[in-house]
């Protein structure tokens, strides 16, 4: 594939332009004009986050014409299994997290409130829009064809009574007797269910640990813990380990079959 400059634009956008033009946000103005000094009549790609990549030329400093949008450029169906990381958000490094596990290939990001967790002042608006502008850049660097959805953060214990029965949840623990890795944990419901699709969640802890009352709630709702490491690991790190081990049995999936 040719090696242009990619600029994510939501689809609605894509779907509500006239005459192949789009007019570009000032944000992506000056990252096509002053970051990447694309001149006028030069080619980029255009991606929707939802599969689909356009070439597009650039007409003006503020539009775009987006070549044959009726027929993409290249389209990219979605993943039949989906992966999720759930993270009780760190008092530091959560916006390394999105940049690393959008490279890595991870579908959905669950922000997390815990018990022990250290910090909980959130002004959960204005951190979405910001998150989602730093999963945006992530998509774009790494040439993703499908952004990640990042999730309103929600208490563990509520987040968890509203799965559904196609989403499979793990949590990661670290001082509890498990007889599970995450790996294992993969092949075994992947063979157990049976199923095709659906969301397989690894969730990541607070620095502080799980507290009793959140242990006994997984014991309860025999809720499977998970190693990632025979060592204690940062979340952050955790959450890229946890994001690799899930894409990686993606792949080796999709080989198989």
């Amino acid at each position: 594939m040719e090696d242009l400059t990619r600029l994510i634009i939501s689809n609605e956008r894509i779907e509500n332009i006239q005459n192949n033009n789009i007019k570009l946000t000032c944000d992506e103005a000056h990252y096509i004009n002053k970051v990447m000094r694309i001149k006028n009549g030069k080619e980029i790609f255009i991606a929707n986050g939802e599969g689909s990549l356009w070439k597009a030329i650039k007409v003006k400093n503020d539009c775009l014409e987006i070549s044959h949008l009726k027929k993409p450029y290249l389209f990219q169906e979605q993943e039949i299994y989906l992966l999720g990381i759930a993270v009780v958000i760190p008092k530091s490094g959560f916006e390394d997290i999105l940049k690393m596990c959008t490279e890595i290939g991870i579908d959905f990001i669950q922000p997390l409130f815990s018990e022990r967790q250290v910090n909980k002042n959130y002004n959960f608006s204005r951190k979405l829009l910001r998150w989602n502008s730093i999963i945006k850049e992530a998509v774009e660097q790494s040439e993703r064809l499908w952004k990640p959805y990042i999730l309103n953060g929600m208490e563990i214990i509520e987040w968890l009574k509203s799965r559904d029965n196609q989403e499979r949840v793990s949590i990661s623990i670290t001082r509890e007797n498990t007889h599970f890795d995450l790996n294992q944990w993969l092949r075994n419901e992947q063979e157990f269910e049976n199923k095709k699709g659906g969301i397989f969640w690894n969730v990541i802890g607070p620095e502080g640990g799980w507290s009793s009352n959140e242990i006994d709630f997984f014991n309860k709702n025999k809720y499977t813990f998970v190693k990632l490491s025979e060592t204690i690991l940062r979340t952050s790190t955790a959450s890229i380990n946890a994001s690799s081990i899930l894409n990686q049995w993606r792949i080796d999936l999709k080989l198989r079959n």
